[in-house]
């Protein structure tokens, strides 16, 4: 089982950070309010980031590294990282 760190842009422009074994389902249960309360108060979000990890620890870690993030540092994650072909078709 793959699982994925991810990354996605709220209305208000903030980043909020995950983990989740399908980046597309997750981002749609953010954007259909069965998310995180964040993402229900602040929506509709749009992905931005994707990163597979290796594990459910390696995922934990690696949302709690990006977590602790500035945001000019997340935005240039998102922006050097774009989303790779298998994301962006599957859309």
């Amino acid at each position: 089982m793959a699982y994925y760190c991810y990354m996605v842009r709220c209305a208000n422009q903030a980043f909020y950070t995950g983990w989740t074994t399908d980046p597309l389902r997750r981002v749609a249960e953010h954007n259909a309010g069965r998310g995180a309360r964040y993402t229900r108060m602040h929506g509709p979000v749009e992905l931005v980031y994707v990163e597979t990890v290796e594990d459910h620890v390696a995922a934990l870690k690696r949302e709690a590294q990006i977590k602790k993030f500035p945001h000019t540092k997340k935005a240039a994650l998102a922006e050097a990282n774009p989303l790779s072909e298998e994301f962006l078709l599957s859309e």
